[in-house]
């Protein structure tokens, strides 16, 4: 009788609920885990050591990825089987790979090398055996469709980007976990307009298992952070959600859509890409070392001098971000190019803003009066 309940049974018809119960499921695997998870970082010294470049000052543990992976290897292994296994077996199996690889990373010392080819076998396991891949750029440059070949090595590169600049922003208290919160929250509502399921499932649980986490990280007493294991795999998961909902669009043109799924998952990742660009030109251009030496020159550690504390820091990154997606969302009937200059404008304004009122003070171009009546 079960198994003629399953077989007959639709998720897509209990929508609501079902999206209720794969929250509830990874939001639970979460709370229940992560006290577990930081009694053993204290019990073992698994903790981060501050340095010169740390913006904590005290040992804290770095084990936060544990229990986001836990929780969505629930999710994917329980409710998963009614949905399409082979994408989220896949999507498991790149996790896994990450998992180890960032858990080793935070316990001990792992090379780039050996992390950036670990990236692109996780990446490759979807590329390759799902062929869930970015078929061309929508028209823009008049290129529709890739040579098989290039499409891979671009979805790899795209893959690769997304994954390291959702680790480089980790740097402040709830960012990387609330920006990925953000971006879950915007590929599930998407998934649903277009109709995924299985793709709303799993953006859903990842909600699920990062607000436990959240408490923690923005926690003084019991604070955790994500560390390299949390990182990847979000970063990982945004990234292909990004492919997902470019790939799904590209095979449908009827889709509402087809002409803005690029320039919005863009916009979800657009802080991240747009803090790993800032870092990648200022390091090697102004500051003659390696783009890879790590350093307080990320957006993030601006807000912090500036005054910000971390959750003001995160809370203002997440609602600009959050309006930049909706303000590229009401655009997406317009041309793509124009749907994607506007964005880089309006995006890269938001964000800079701040600092550039800032300076205008500091210059006196603006009045100290009308500054204060401002405050």
């Amino acid at each position: 009788m079960i198994q003629e309940l399953l077989k007959n049974f639709n998720p897509i018809d209990y929508l609501e609920l079902w999206l209720l119960l794969a929250f509830s499921i990874a939001f639970i695997v979460s709370l229940t885990s992560f006290p577990a998870i930081f009694n053993v970082a204290i019990a073992k010294e698994l903790m981060d050591e501050p340095d010169h470049r740390s913006v904590h000052d005290r040992k804290t543990a770095t084990l936060g990825g544990v229990g986001i992976f836990i929780s969505l290897a629930v999710v994917i292994t329980s409710i998963g089987a009614l949905l399409d296994t082979k994408i989220l077996l896949l999507v498991l199996g790149s996790m896994t790979i990450l998992f180890f690889l960032g858990l080793k990373d935070d316990l001990l010392i792992l090379s780039p090398r050996k992390k950036f080819i670990g990236q692109l076998l996780a990446a490759s396991l979807l590329i390759l055996f799902t062929d869930t891949r970015i078929l061309g750029l929508s028209g823009v440059f008049g290129i529709t469709i890739l040579p098989y070949w290039f499409s891979v090595l671009f979805t790899l590169f795209v893959y690769v980007l997304i994954i390291n600049a959702y680790n480089l922003i980790d740097g402040v208290d709830g960012l990387a976990g609330c920006l990925a919160v953000a971006g879950f929250a915007s590929f599930a509502f998407l998934f649903i307009k277009t109709g995924d399921i299985t793709m709303s499932t799993l953006t859903v649980g990842g909600i699920g298992a990062i607000i436990p986490f959240l408490r923690l990280n923005f926690s003084k007493r019991k604070k955790i952070f994500m560390g390299d294991t949390g990182s990847m795999i979000v970063g990982f998961l945004i990234a292909f959600c990004s492919v997902r909902f470019i790939n799904t669009t590209e095979l449908n043109p009827k889709s509402v859509f087809f002409e803005s799924a690029p320039v919005l998952a863009l916009a979800i990742a657009f802080f991240p890409l747009l803090d790993t660009l800032r870092v990648f030109i200022i390091r090697p251009v102004l500051m003659k070392k390696s783009p890879f030496t790590a350093d307080q020159n990320h957006i993030h550690h601006r807000f912090l001098k500036l005054g910000f504390s971390h959750a003001q820091t995160t809370i203002y990154i997440v609602i600009l971000n959050l309006l930049l997606i909706a303000f590229v969302y009401h655009i997406g009937h317009l041309d793509t190019i124009l749907q994607f200059l506007l964005m880089v404008l309006v995006g890269t304004f938001l964000y800079s803003s701040l600092f550039i009122y800032n300076w205008l003070i500091m210059k006196k171009w603006i009045p100290e009066s009308l500054n204060n009546k401002l405050d």
